[in-house]
């Protein structure tokens, strides 16, 4: 069967510190419940409930995405703060088989004037500090926080001790991890804390990280920014400037697109339909496709490294 681009059934996630604002991306959000997830590609282990995508057109329709895909891809609506966290080190990763580092980016989609993030322990915090503050609820005095702005993007590799303030919504992509250490959370009672495992994550020696905010650039008709390149993705945000076109070429590795303006289509032996929050994944080997473009329209990039080929 000749591959054709992919579009999947979201998984919503209830969570204490989501809302409703995934229903203007066009999610159909249940009654009465606040969502703060909608894993757009997915494809954890069989062991993570809800963890695998459910491809929604063409004849593949129907079935899981099982493929080892080696990313994980999400919006995330915080409209009350997350806790303060830390995702699995490569260190305690090698010594504890059961856990899986999470590098992650946030690509910020909409936020309030005071939205912000919470990246990184200030300089000079000591785990005796932290622990201290922990017991006396004072912890974001220790954390970098960043206000944000529509359009940026901030990459946070695993060991970092982070927060998605409120009143932010992102679009998330990440290695295939659901390991997540809380440390803290905003005086909210009844979730399980993981203080001594994140200790054990936390670099309090690391360096601040450094996030340069580059123009974007003009190329035809279409407005490109260049986010990040780490060892497990890249990502860019291309606009289209005018209507147009865009050929869609995609050679040994996947490409992930996601609509985070406007609405596009696919052209192709198989069409695709893509309005505002599509994900769509272009498999290897994938030809003669066109993703038809109005002005105003924007799609994120997300691209493997050359190294991760899939089967």
């Amino acid at each position: 069967m000749e591959p054709y681009p992919l579009t999947f059934e979201p998984i919503l996630k209830e969570k204490v510190w989501g809302g409703r604002t995934l229903e203007r991306f066009r999610k159909k959000l249940p009654p009465d419940v606040s969502i703060g997830e909608s894993w757009e590609l997915a494809d954890l282990p069989e062991s993570i409930p809800d963890g695998k995508s459910v491809i929604a057109n063409g004849t593949l329709a129907g079935q899981t995405l099982d493929c080892h895909f080696p990313l994980l891809i999400k919006f995330l609506d915080a409209c009350d703060n997350l806790s303060v966290q830390v995702h699995p080190s490569p260190e305690y990763a090698a010594n504890h088989p059961e856990s899986h580092l999470k590098n992650e980016a946030w690509i910020i989609l909409e936020t309030t004037p005071e939205g912000c993030i919470y990246v990184g322990l200030k300089e000079g915090t000591t785990e005796q500090m932290l622990r201290a503050s922990i017991e006396n609820d004072t912890v974001p005095e220790l954390l970098n926080a960043i206000n944000v702005s529509k359009g940026e993007c901030y990459y946070l590799p695993s060991g970092t001790c982070h927060a998605l303030g409120a009143g932010v919504l992102v679009a998330e992509v990440q290695t295939p991890s659901d390991t997540t250490f809380r440390v803290w959370d905003w005086g909210r009672t009844g979730r399980e804390m993981h203080i001594d495992q994140a200790m054990e994550c936390i670099d309090f020696f690391a360096k601040q990280l450094p996030f340069n905010q580059l123009p974007p650039l003009q190329s035809g008709d279409f407005l490109t920014s260049h986010f990040v390149d780490t060892p497990f993705f890249s990502i860019e945000r291309i606009e289209a400037t005018t209507d147009t076109e865009l050929e869609l070429v995609v050679d040994e590795t996947p490409v992930v697109l996601m609509v985070v303006e406007g609405d596009a289509s696919i052209e192709h032996a198989v069409p695709v339909n893509a309005p505002l929050g599509t994900t769509i994944l272009l498999p290897s080997g994938v030809t003669n496709a066109t993703m038809v473009m109005p002005k105003g329209t924007a799609v994120l990039r997300f691209d493997l490294p050359s190294e991760n080929l899939l089967a």
